[in-house]
């Protein structure tokens, strides 16, 4: 069956599954957590940086005047609670937390298993990084710990044990965070990490044939004849694609055992507390598979929030929140900043972009600017004379909005009916080391996975309409109407299945070039590509050239742009939606094809808002997916409770034209028919 548009197709597929009830999201989150269905600013705290108790005293009175609800503290300060080994000292922490009690604040408790103490690492070499020349490093900055080493994990936990267990009864107690910024820091290369990387490859492979042929170790005399000859491929390169990104998820693998066990020792101590953690999956050093792993040891995604580009923060905040109904906690929040003071008016922006995102809190980084080490002239809400600057203010303004707010059905729970593909094995993958001759491949991958994310996101972001980035893998599929594969170059056997099954099944799915060319071991697949789904797809798409300027014409939209290197679809039952007005044979731009009670489609360059655009509009209305609010370029906006919360991004005046008379309920203005916000103005405008 042929249909005329993407629109029509949809329709159909729309009507063979559409049962509300397989769509819903189901009800995650914690409604019985401490503080469901509130939201909060807060701070970030390092009491031990502070002079004396009257000084910390101060602080406490100064953060309840602003209208702060919850502190956290603890991070960073292993050696402050255990100066040495087995001899803890929580006497100024146990006064804290008893003066936060009485000040009606709550603590988010940090297990602060990084950085390791000097003492740690003086009696337990292991926990050093070894560089991947031998070299042993001295622990001069955050963050250089082995946390593979069982020294270090044996006494991480009997400080998360020790602490959890003394504060479990406290009533300022709120949540436990694990390892400040898990995620960051640095591989390691020492002898008895190529040893458990070796376990590791056996757990994963089995047999030493099976690791040759994941390795294609057939290639260039690099077959292994044992177990000992494995090396952990060179963070830096060069090497073999295969073996660098095994190494990856290796590390990958150790950081979320840390956090699966401090998770134990919460629910062993805690379990009436949530994990709100200051986690960074993408870092770049490191960086962990969070999205495969985040139900094992969150209960709220949590992040710092330091936004550029409303764009990025977007996407960055919503990767946070993965598949989970839950809000996000930006358990750090900008602020100031190195060798920045701050911009009056940015922050309580950002604060309110955030609610759009779904946050339930912002704890600015940090309460006192910082007088050295690694962090010196940080700039925080009070001056390095211990006067408040008017970022207090600020912020004392935020907490007296959010009081407002979480009235009027905030934090606001998302129930996306789209969805973006993600996975931290495919970032590896086209984000390889300086590898010599293996950088053949780049120009292929331009603009590369996160590139092409942000461009398939973008279209939505301006249109409104909330979105989960997840890794489809691991995730129900059926409670989307609509997921987005852009340029997932490895796309492992368990995301190709889920796929093939949504589809089968009448959801819609649309992937962009570059998509599924590697299999789980990052070695081009010998079918057909798409690998996996080229039936799926009704299509062979084998052949790629760059043409410079493109042209074609989408939904009506006729596109001329520099849309990169295009792929040669080659249908079999695949619908031919479009095609490229100024390239040999006019090859096909955009397929679709029927498999199942689903639609798959395809489009044929790397994915670009000006082809994604009108692609998405046309499927909108077939698939039951309303666009938010419209807005003008830099102002985002969604509908909360009948009410809309409108924040204008930019460092312009905004008109924004409205469907009538609203009333500002922040501003206390009445618009008759236009919303005009200042720079940086936000407003919430109910009828």
């Amino acid at each position: 069956m042929k249909f005329n548009s993407i629109a029509a197709a949809c329709t159909l597929a729309l009507a063979s599954f559409s049962n509300a009830d397989v769509w819903a999201q189901s009800a995650e989150g914690h409604p019985g957590w401490p503080g469901a269905g509130q939201l909060f600013v807060g701070t970030n705290y390092q009491p031990f940086d502070r002079r004396d108790r009257d000084q910390i005293e101060r602080d406490i009175q100064r953060m309840k005047q602003a209208g702060m609800k919850v502190v956290r503290m603890g991070d960073l300060a292993w050696d402050a609670f255990e100066p040495a080994e087995g001899k803890f000292d929580f006497r100024l922490f146990d006064w804290i937390m008893d003066r936060m009690q009485a000040a009606g604040l709550k603590v988010i408790m940090d297990i602060p298993g990084q950085p390791a103490p000097v003492w740690l690492h003086k009696k337990y070499p292991g926990v050093g990084i070894v560089t991947e020349r031998g070299a042993r490093l001295d622990p001069v900055e955050r963050y250089m710990d082995d946390t593979s080493d069982p020294d270090y994990r044996r006494l991480l936990l009997r400080l998360a044990d020790t602490m959890t267990r003394r504060y479990a009864k406290h009533p300022a107690l709120f949540a436990i965070g694990y390892n400040n910024e898990s995620g960051n820091g640095m591989v390691s290369y020492s002898e008895a990490d190529r040893k458990r990387f070796i376990r590791w490859l056996k757990r994963k492979y089995g047999s030493l044939a099976a690791l040759n042929k994941a390795w294609a170790a057939q290639r260039w005399s690099r077959h292994l004849s044992n177990w000992d000859e494995v090396r952990l491929p060179y963070i830096e390169g060069a090497g073999p694609y295969e073996r660098y990104l095994d190494m990856r998820r290796f590390w990958s693998d150790q950081t979320v055992e840390v956090l699966e066990l401090l998770e134990a020792v919460r629910k062993k101590n805690v379990p009436d507390k949530p994990a709100i953690s200051n986690l960074w999956d993408s870092a770049g050093r490191k960086g962990f598979d969070y999205l495969a792993t985040y139900r094992n040891y969150v209960s709220y995604g949590a992040m710092g929030f330091y936004p550029g580009d409303p764009l990025g923060a977007g996407f960055e905040a919503t990767m946070m929140r993965a598949g989970m109904k839950a809000p996000i906690w930006f358990n750090e929040f900008t602020a100031g900043g190195p060798g920045y003071y701050g911009t009056p008016g940015r922050s309580r922006m950002w604060a309110h972009f955030g609610l759009l995102m779904g946050a339930q809190a912002v704890m600015p980084w940090t309460w006192h600017s910082h007088h050295g080490g690694e962090e010196q002239a940080l700039f925080g809400l009070v001056d390095h004379d211990d006067r408040p600057s008017w970022k207090l203010d600020e912020f004392a303004t935020i907490a007296k909005e959010f009081s407002q707010l979480e009235k009027l059905g905030f934090p606001r729970l998302q129930q996306s009916e789209v969805a973006i593909a993600y996975a931290f094995d495919n970032m590896i993958a086209t984000n390889l080391p300086k590898e010599g001759m293996n950088n053949t491949v780049r120009p292929y991958l331009n603009p590369g996975y996160m590139k092409q994310a942000h461009n398939a996101y973008e279209p939505l972001f301006k249109d409104n309409i909330d979105v989960a980035i997840i890794h489809i893998g691991h995730e129900d599929l059926r409670r989307y109407k609509l997921v987005i594969v852009p340029g997932l170059y490895l796309l492992d056997a368990a995301s190709t299945a889920r796929l093939r099954e949504f589809v089968a099944a009448g959801g819609t799915v649309i992937m962009t070039a570059q998509s599924a060319k590697v299999n789980d071991n990052n070695q081009w697949h010998d079918t057909p590509l798409p690998g996996g789904l080229s039936d799926v797809f009704g299509l062979r798409t084998n052949a790629f050239y760059n043409a410079g300027t493109l042209q074609t014409t989408v939904a009506g939209a006729e596109i001329k742009a520099e849309l990169g290197t295009y792929e040669v679809l080659e249908p079999s039952t695949a619908e031919v939606l479009a095609r490229f007005d100024n390239v040999d044979g006019k090859t096909p731009a955009i397929t679709l094809n029927r498999y199942g009670q689903g639609r798959a489609i395809y489009v044929a360059t790397a994915a670009h808002p000006q082809l994604m655009r009108p692609l998405y509009r046309q499927l909108y209305a077939s698939l039951g997916i309303a666009p938010g609010p419209q807005t003008p370029d830099g102002v985002y906006a969604r509908v909360v409770a009948g009410r809309t919360l409108y924040v204008n991004t930019t460092g312009e005046t905004k008109d924004v034209v409205l469907g009538g008379a609203m009333n500002g309920v922040l501003t206390g203005n009445r618009w008759p028919g236009v919303l005009r916000l200042g720079p940086l103005g936000v407003d919430l405008l109910e009828k």
